[in-house]
């Protein structure tokens, strides 16, 4: 009994111990890079590659860029996720469950089923799995199982209490505590293991009751692996249950099986809570272990599963593992990862590895891929230090050590030159040529010479078919050592492109030197070097340090610090790189050790790296590349678009609906983008273009974002590809966004410029026509003026025609009415002749006596006295007066036909301006008379007040002359 205590308490270390030399890359992703909760319960993948977990603060994604998290709305823990066929994201959380679509904008959207649940269901605690099955979805929490179908909610009561639920071999299965193992058929729970119902009737074991089931993991036709928490594997058959025959069963159960997932068709992974992940095949067997010890960040794992790319994702209880599980590339480190690697020899089954602290070896077996050899490394005997170089000769291993050169016999090296430090060992003649410290050494058996007038450091050794001997130094230049052990020096006047920096190799039956200018090759004919015109095409001028040329005839090359290689294996040479193992070579050390297309080692800073370079070159999954989100704004802080085109069971394919409209204000935006090859990040480049900005794709890089600022207006389509380090380019996805234009380029504004346009080109032409009306009246007007100036200049003669005839006019005016005057004057003196006369007369009548002449005198007196004669000179008057005065007095009596012939005579006399005396004396009256006779006529006239009798008079004259 003690010993088999003490097995069992020692067999972890033995699991330990023989745990596979090459372990593939772990990526620990911890809370605070996701920004999430530290647990992670359950974990899926969609079509495009994007992972899914569920976190203690939500659904958790990430997309091989970026990690986002999506809480539920009562912001509870999510423990189960499922990606259902019909396209929605289901996850199950603390009395609630629903699924994730996204919404037009790309965004999840969380939409709770709870309603759908009756309300007394409603508290039912975790749901901790999510599956799909015939068209339904099932919840399972631990005392109910909710299925959806067709719109429906049914409800299904746990007998005991439920553990656990999922698909296998085409049936739903359920574990309960109390009842077992059940399967669903149509609307009932049915058991799996007839012996669950009638104790002891078969050979079927039991599940106990005090432990839940943890997987279901089909392995066969009605065959499954079952594991549980605490009692490790069962076989299930034929609905017969089994517990599988494994030594390691006891381990598995003191470990704590949480969760499991296959991992292909031999192997299994198991997840547990206590010693981290267990690679294992159908029997129990162990194939490998992962735990904090090959790089895990702990070992409590709550959940797994299997990529696409078949590479392992790890939920822990603190943080999120990736496990490049399916990968070509390994790490092979004796003393984990303490040591740098040097060289690498494979001799008897043995894998020797000659590190920076003493050379070990591991036993191998027989495998195509020798990473997967189970072993424990041990260390060689009297190696400890500086282990250079590794090298078989005549069926011996030579170790070339800072202390000297050995010879490995079983587990222990065995000096054999006490010169110190050798880097090498090349067969030469019957001997070896040894480069050391100190020069070169000829060892011939026992004989050891060294190259006399050599003792440059010769880590860099070549001999070429004519068994010259060839030496490089990084700093000092090439040396050549001919058959006669002359030493001629090679550098730039021999055409070198530099003295440093070179080193020489062995390459395709030549000489070749990799410089910091391309790779030289020596040319012997001309005994300088030239350009090798094969690297040339291939590699242009590239800094290369380091050549090895592998059994298949492949070249590998270090470029700065870039492991590459030009594959020769098919019709033209392909250059392949492996920025898996970017800056992970030990710079200026370089070693590569090719032993066949499966097996290239390499040394490292950290210990050695294992290709499997076939499987490498056939590692090539679908390449997809995707938009994942388009921000904008000043920051490039506002998201337009989250990743996420349709539902996930259609195709990645922006709807035009979809298409965002981005105001003017927000035209600079950054777009970034991703392909969810987990395992291939390092290895794949970007190539992109703005369609309606830019026509040539970009340069590839490996930039996953992209920003454009102050897009001008229009409609823009953001197109991006990827590729491989194998050449492989994927299809080109593409996303479309429309860039608003300014109010003031819209098209309202245009309708409104063209108005105002149309309405400033009437406003123009109206314009120019009234500039032009007034043009013409401007210059009619100034024509008028030339004319006037023209009529003038020509009536200039006649109006000093027409002066001098008004002045004559006015000349005999005036004589007229000097005349009239005169006439009237002549009158008025007539008639006070007269009268004086007829006084004198009347006198003297008184004074005769005769009666005869008093008779005679009265005659007189009485001719005197009459008037006819006066009268006739008046008419005369009259009618040279209207003569002179544009028949004044015809017009007067037609205007005023009631005038007597005194007023007539009044109003000659006034509009010939007479004073008031001489009108007087003409109407023999007196003054006062004159001036009660105007104003009767004023009255007779009908004239106001403020009219001026004269200037009246004036007028009807000139009123008639003006008709005339």
């Amino acid at each position: 009994m003690l010993k088999k205590i003490v097995i069992l308490l020692f067999f972890p270390l033995c699991i330990k111990a023989q745990n596979t030399i090459g372990l593939p890359e772990i990526i620990n992703y911890s809370k605070n890079q996701y920004n999430a909760g530290a647990q992670n319960w359950d974990i899926r993948q969609d079509k495009q590659g994007v992972i899914y977990l569920a976190n203690n603060e939500g659904l958790l994604t990430f997309d091989g860029k970026s990690w986002q998290l999506y809480p539920l709305p009562n912001k509870t823990i999510v423990r189960s996720v499922l990606i259902g066929n019909d396209g929605k994201i289901y996850v199950g959380g603390q009395d609630e469950l629903g699924y994730f679509l996204p919404n037009r904008w790309g965004k999840l959207v969380f939409t709770s089923l709870i309603n759908a649940i009756p309300e007394a269901d409603r508290s039912f605690g975790d749901v901790w799995d999510i599956v799909s099955y015939k068209k339904g979805v099932y919840f399972r929490t631990s005392n109910k199982i909710f299925r959806f179908l067709n719109g429906k909610t049914a409800v299904f009561t746990a007998p005991g209490e439920f553990a656990y639920l999922e698909t296998a071999n085409d049936q739903l299965i359920v574990h309960d505590y109390e009842k077992g193992l059940l399967y669903f058929d149509k609307n009932q729970l049915l058991p799996l293991l007839p012996a669950s119902l009638v104790a002891g009737t078969t050979n079927s074991l039991q599940l106990p009751k005090t432990d839940g089931v943890t997987s279901i993991i089909p392995i066969g036709e009605n065959k499954s692996l079952i594991t549980t928490l605490k009692n490790g594997l069962y076989i299930l058959s034929q609905n017969q249950l089994a517990k599988i025959n494994s030594d390691n069963n006891a381990l598995f159960a003191n470990e704590r099986i949480y969760a499991a997932t296959m991992v292909n068709n031999e192997w299994i992974a198991l997840a547990t809570t206590n010693g981290g992940v267990y690679i294992i095949d159908h029997s129990g067997n162990i194939i490998q272990r992962f735990a904090r010890t090959e790089g895990l960040q702990n070992n409590n794992i709550l959940s797994i599963f299997l990529d696409k790319e078949k590479n392992l994702w790890l939920g822990l209880n603190n943080g999120i593992d990736f496990i490049a599980n399916n990968s070509a590339i390994k790490n092979i480190s004796p003393q984990l990862n303490e040591e740098s690697g040097y060289t690498a020899m494979v001799q008897n089954n043995q894998l020797y590895l000659g590190t920076s602290n003493g050379l070990f070896v591991a036993p191998l077996q027989p495998a195509k891929d020798l990473s997967f050899s189970k072993g424990n490394f041990s260390l060689v005997n009297n190696t400890r230090g500086q282990n250079w170089n590794l090298q078989q000769i005549n069926g011996k291993l030579l170790l070339g050590h800072h202390e000297g050169a050995f010879e490995i016999k079983g587990n222990t090296a065995i000096p054999f030159s006490n010169y110190a430090g050798f880097w090498n060992f090349i067969p030469f003649r019957s001997g070896i040529i040894a480069g050391n410290y100190k020069g070169l050494l000829y060892i011939d058996g026992l004989v050891q010479t060294p190259i006399p007038n050599f003792n440059e450091s010769s880590r860099f050794v070549a001999v070429d078919a004519n068994l010259n001997t060839w030496v490089s130094h990084p700093y000092h230049g090439i040396f050549k050592i001919d058959s006669n052990k002359q030493v001629t020096t090679y550098g730039i006047q021999q055409g070198l492109p530099s003295n440093l920096n070179n080193h020489v190799f062995f390459i395709k039956n030549k000489i070749n030197v990799a410089t910091s200018n391309g790779v030289y090759q020596y040319n012997k004919e001309t005994n300088l070097f030239e350009p090798d015109g094969f690297f040339l095409n291939l590699l242009g001028n590239k800094s290369i340090r380091y050549l090895k040329e592998d059994k298949e005839g492949n070249i590998w090359y270090i470029h700065e610090k870039n492991v590459s290689v030009i594959d020769l294996s098919v019709e033209q040479p392909q250059l392949i790189d492996v920025p898996e193992l970017k800056n992970k070579m030990l710079s200026g050390f370089e070693m590569i050790y090719a032993v066949d297309q499966h097996n290239i080692f390499l040394g490292g800073e950290r210990g050695f790296y294992h290709i499997n370079y076939k499987k490498y070159k056939q590692n090539t999954p679908p390449l997809s590349v995707q938009v994942r989100s388009l921000k904008i704004g000043s920051n490039l802080d506002s998201l337009v678009f989250g990743g996420y085109f349709n539902r996930l069971d259609l195709p990645a394919v922006q709807l035009e609906e979809n298409i965002p409209q981005i105001n003017y204000d927000f035209n600079s935006v950054q777009i970034d983008f991703a392909t969810s090859l987990h395992g291939y990040l390092n290895n794949i480049e970007y190539s992109f273009r703005l369609k309606g900005l830019e026509n040539s794709w970009s340069a590839w890089s490996q930039r996953t974002e992209k920003e454009y600022t102050n897009l001008s207006p229009g409609k823009y389509v953001f197109e991006i590809k990827a590729r491989n380090n194998l050449g492989n380019e994927s299809a080109v996805a593409n996303y479309s966004f429309v860039v608003l234009a300014p109010w003031y380029r819209t098209g309202w504004a245009y309708f409104v410029y063209g108005l105002l346009a149309i309405a400033a080109l009437f406003g123009l032409y109206y314009w120019q026509k009234k500039k032009f009306i007034q043009q013409q009246l401007r210059f009619q007007e100034e024509q008028k003026k030339l004319v006037y100036i023209h009529e003038l200049e020509l009536s200039k003669t006649d109006g000093e025609l027409a002066a001098l005839r008004n002045e004559k006019l006015e000349a005999d005016l005036n004589f007229k009415n000097t005349e009239l005057a005169s006439s009237a004057m002549h009158l008025v003196k007539k008639g006070e002749l007269l009268t004086k006369i007829k006084t004198e007369l009347n006198q003297i009548t008184k004074k005769i006596d005769n009666e005869y002449a008093i008779t005679e005198l009265k005659k007189m007196i009485k001719t005197l006295g009459e008037d006819e004669q006066l009268d006739e000179e008046w008419e005369y008057f009259t009618k040279h007066f209207d003569k002179v005065h544009s028949n004044f007095i015809v017009s007067l009596k037609l205007i005023h036909p009631n005038i007597s012939n005194n007023e007539i005579k009044l109003c000659a006399y006034l509009r010939m301006n007479l004073t008031t005396k001489e009108i007087a004396q003409l109407m023999n009256i007196s003054v006062r008379g004159v001036e009660i006779s105007r104003y009767r006529l004023r009255k007779k006239l009908n004239l106001a007040t403020e009219v001026n009798l004269f200037n009246y008079l004036i007028a009807i004259g000139n009123e008639d002359a003006t008709e005339q």
